[in-house]
């Protein structure tokens, strides 16, 4: 396969997986990946998936999250974090501009963000633990293009990030296919369901619940 037919298949496959939503691609991965955390979306409605570009701040500083803009590609999820997620704002309109600006499909920060309004009129998609205005220091050169993790779920650089109004979740960017291939199965299985349902029959019959229930 050409290099240009690859990519078309990865851009392919990232749009399949933004539209099944992260808890289809955590249940059909088995329950794996789950970036567990109370992440805000500042634009709700959205569903974004894309590689992940990540930041590891040092601790109460974005001095890396200045550095890894210079690094972020068109499509990619920007992944900011720190040693302990504080309420402490790693992003702000202003840095939200350069990663629109560079092409940024979205960012998750595993920390504070501050001017709400300006980043929802940014457009921007960005997900946050927190909303506070508390200003980090530039002091720590910390590291970027580094694994990180959030939420439990460690995170390559690379590796496919997907958020909804549900959350998030973690692909290993070696998993891609087979789990694009699970998801396909999970959809399809969740469509017959739905018609079962909505002809009236009941999951607690057809799951053995009530059978169960009454010996």
């Amino acid at each position: 396969m050409s290099e240009r037919s690859e990519t078309t298949k990865r851009h392919g496959s990232v749009s399949e997986l933004a539209a099944a939503g992260v808890a289809t691609v955590y249940e059909a991965r088995g329950r794996l990946g789950l970036i567990d955390g109370s992440f805000e979306p500042l634009l709700p409605g959205r569903a974004v998936a894309g590689p992940a570009r990540t930041a590891l701040c040092g601790q109460d500083d974005n001095r890396a999250v200045h550095e890894v803009m210079a690094h972020v590609q068109p499509g990619e999820v920007v992944v900011l974090t720190m040693p302990e997620p504080r309420p402490v704002a790693l992003l702000g309109d202003l840095l939200a501009t350069q990663a629109q600006t560079r092409g940024a499909a979205a960012v998750l920060v595993d920390g504070a963000v501050r001017d709400v309004a300006d980043l929802r009129e940014l457009g921007l998609p960005v997900w946050t633990r927190w909303r506070r205005v508390r200003g980090a220091g530039k002091d720590v050169r910390g590291a970027v293009n580094v694994p990180v993790t959030v939420g439990g779920a460690t995170i390559e650089p690379g590796d496919l990030v997907v958020l909804d109004d549900d959350g998030a979740v973690v692909v290993p960017a070696h998993d891609l296919d087979a789990t694009v291939g699970a998801v396909r199965e999970r959809l399809a299985k969740e469509a017959g369901l739905r018609e079962r349902w909505r002809s009236g029959e009941l999951s607690y019959d057809a799951y053995g619940m009530r059978a169960q229930d009454a010996s």
